[in-house]
Order: C-alpha cells, then structure tokens, then sequence
C-alpha cells in the first residue's frame, strides 16, 4: 500500500479512462469531451498533458444527461 492509498483507500479502486475512450464510450468526439472536461461537467485528474477521467463519472455524468424522449 503507498502513502497516497493509506490516505484514501479508495483512490486505489478508482478506473481511468482516457479522453479517446470516454469519446467512444459517449459516441462522440475527443473535442466534446475536452469540452465538458473545461466547462466542469466531467471531472478528470490532469496527468502530464493529458486528462483521465473516473470511469464512474463518465456513468453518473450518462445517467444525469439521460431524458426520458417518451
């Protein structure tokens, strides 16, 4: 266990997923999601240049968008 999981247990559960496969996983592009990334609706952890996203808010972000069409 490092330093950092003896914080936060959970933090060492998390999945990340890239910016590429959270697009694939929404079914739209890389820009929309840098786009939700800046705007806050998607939290992400900056790693280097790049993002990674928590795969449960990728979830939780889906099922708040979701609108009943009927």
């Amino acid at each position: 266990m490092t330093a950092n999981e003896s914080k936060d247990p959970d933090l060492g559960r998390v999945q990340f997923l890239t910016v590429a496969e959270v697009a694939v996983m929404m079914r739209v592009s890389k820009m929309t999601v840098y786009r939700l990334v800046h705007a806050g609706e998607l939290p992400a952890a900056r790693v280097g240049r790049s993002f990674r996203v928590p795969r449960q808010a990728v979830r939780d972000y889906l099922r708040n968008a979701y609108h009943d069409a009927g």
